[in-house]
């Protein structure tokens, strides 16, 4: 009789399809025009009805299948009671068949913490918004490809996995992937990963050889962002939103080194994709070449800013401005 699956691989399977289910509200909620947007903190800290209710579901359905699990979401939501639509129980059946890595096969719930960014690039999503459902905005058919459309790729949802402090899993639902095949196209993807065992949902590629691409913030830079990212001696800098996205740019082969020389990320922003990039064999750690820790108690900003690589780790580390590493004190 064969045995029943691992916590660890029952919570990948649950949380792949509980981020495709997150995913689809993003979508619903764009295409509605209703995003009720509303300030955190400024204009560059949004939060949109596709935020809130995204995490409602993604919160309340991994709850309801794995009660002892403790669950951090990036919202602050009042306690209240969740609708049976927004609620997910199924599991993707591929993830069970796998085999869960030795040292993680006997896990129980409890000790595992999974960290939840419902809606990570929510200044692309609420800009590319505003110009969809703007009277003077006309999209060319033939151009799918076009602004505001491209700002949708930045847009992620972020499911992470952490035992013991360290990122183990991660799932990344990328809702709007595929945008550019235009009208009709099946849109959305799903990336996830777990340590011991590989990533999967995408092709793993390397920049060339000799080639030192940068990718940074494009919203939230400052002289420190700028100092570290020149540092680097860089041969192109792309600038985008969600720190998903940007490691999906690291493992996709399109840029050599996520550069983030600031406070600003938090641990749902980098639980996930540390641990797909971790599992491919990259690198995530603060400025000081320092890791994160994921434990229930730790503070949520990442105030050493972020530095990730899927390669010579060692070399941009190497490179970062003394004037920046003591402008951020490590943890």
């Amino acid at each position: 009789m064969a045995s029943s699956p691992a916590v660890l691989m029952r919570l990948v399977a649950s949380a792949y399809t509980v981020a495709e289910k997150a995913g689809t509200i993003v979508q619903k909620v764009l295409q509605s025009g209703e995003l009720g947007i509303v300030e955190k903190t400024g204009a560059n800290d949004l939060q949109t009805l596709a935020d809130r209710l995204a995490q409602k579901s993604i919160c309340a359905s991994l709850s309801k299948s794995f009660p002892k699990v403790t669950i951090i979401g990036e919202e602050e939501l009042p306690a209240e009671d969740v609708e049976e639509e927004l609620l997910e129980t199924g599991h993707n059946s591929l993830i069970l068949q796998k085999s869960c890595p030795d040292q993680y096969a006997s896990l129980k719930e409890e000790e595992l913490v999974v960290w939840v960014d419902p809606l990570d690039g929510t200044k692309e999503y609420t800009e590319a918004a505003r110009v969809f459902y703007s009277p003077v905005y006309i999209q060319k058919a033939e151009q799918p490809y076009r602004a505001p459309y491209r700002l949708l790729d930045h847009v992620t949802v972020l499911i992470g996995i952490a035992y013991q402090g360290t990122a183990i899993a991660g799932v990344i639902n990328q809702p709007f992937y595929n945008y550019q095949m235009g009208a009709g196209a099946s849109l959305g993807r799903t990336l996830w990963g777990v340590l011991g065992l590989g990533a999967f949902g995408f092709q793993l590629q390397e920049v060339p050889d000799g080639k030192r691409i940068i990718t940074t913030t494009r919203s939230h830079s400052n002289k420190l962002v700028i100092d570290a990212v020149q540092a680097m001696e860089p041969h192109d800098v792309i600038r985008v939103g969600g720190a998903g996205n940007k490691i999906i740019q690291l493992v996709e082969g399109k840029a050599s080194a996520y550069v983030f020389a600031s406070p600003g990320c938090k641990k749902w922003d980098t639980c996930a994709p540390e641990a797909i990039l971790h599992a491919v064999g990259g690198k995530l750690t603060d400025m000081h070449g320092n890791a994160y820790r994921y434990d229930a108690n730790v503070k949520h900003m990442n105030s050493a800013g972020v530095l990730a690589t899927l390669r010579n780790h060692e070399y941009y580390s190497s490179r970062v401005p003394q004037a920046v590493l003591q402008a951020l004190p490590s943890d």
